[in-house]
């Protein structure tokens, strides 16, 4: 008699049996197929997750600069205030005008004579320092007739000058010229810039005072300095007179080093 079994309920359960462990490996394998898919996943969202066996290497962190801020340079000194007195003057158009053409620079050697016994219209001068780039020019202060605007006559006073470098050319830029003190015991304080437009030639200056002579002694100064104030010259204490042929004070100025 043959040990195996061969009727319907026997086959039938053996193909029972077999369809359960197909299945529950399917399970197994789609499982499986679903934790490689969720591992992959992560690994492209994060290569450095720890489950990825060949991690990308890790990059230096990248270096940044501080960005720069630009500073525009300041073409003045701190201390630079400019301060500048504008003087109208009337001069009618068409009328010619004399400039004195004698005027020259003389540079002074160091001296102890003292300038001011030297002959000047009787105006006496501040002894000059030669510690200072600029000196008096030699005869100078000196008041003459106002030959910039003869057509005024009596009807003007003022001060006016020129300046000379080391070479004798008269400098008509980079300086600057204070007018301070009393006149007729009224305060003056006036800014000038040497190289101005005026009838006195290159490198020159002017101040007006007034519509009339007034006589005054050593109350008014004048003094060089460059574009932050810094003094270039002693200060240059001068008289003014009341003829009308001495409405014009001249003070020039000479480099010596």
């Amino acid at each position: 008699m043959d040990q195996f079994d061969y009727s319907d309920e026997a086959l039938e359960s053996t193909r029972d049996s077999a369809a359960v462990i197909w299945n529950i490996l399917t399970v197994i394998v789609l499982l499986m197929a679903l934790c490689v898919c969720v591992g992959v996943g992560a690994i492209l969202i994060n290569p450095q997750i720890s489950i990825n066996p060949y991690p990308p290497p890790t990059m230096p962190p990248t270096a940044t600069f501080p960005t720069a801020t630009p500073t525009p340079p300041n073409p003045f000194p701190a201390t630079w205030t400019p301060t500048v007195t504008l003087i109208a003057t009337l001069i009618p158009t068409g009328t010619s005008t004399a400039v004195p053409t004698d005027i020259q620079p003389t540079v002074l050697p160091p001296s102890t004579e003292d300038p001011a016994q030297t002959p000047g219209n009787g105006q006496a001068t501040s002894t000059p320092s030669y510690d200072m780039p600029f000196v008096l020019h030699p005869g100078d202060p000196v008041a003459i007739n106002n030959i910039g605007y003869p057509e005024l006559g009596c009807n003007w006073m003022g001060v006016a000058g020129r300046a000379f470098d080391l070479s004798g050319a008269p400098i008509e830029q980079g300086l600057f010229i204070q007018l301070e003190g009393t006149l007729n015991d009224e305060p003056v304080k006036m800014f000038a810039t040497v190289g101005m437009d005026t009838p006195y030639g290159p490198g020159s200056y002017e101040f007006f005072l007034g519509d009339e002579p007034i006589a005054s002694s050593q109350t008014l100064w004048v003094q060089l300095s460059d574009p932050s104030e810094l003094p270039l010259s002693d200060k240059i204490y001068f008289d003014t007179f009341v003829e009308c042929d001495k409405n014009l004070i001249l003070i020039n100025f000479n480099q010596v080093r």
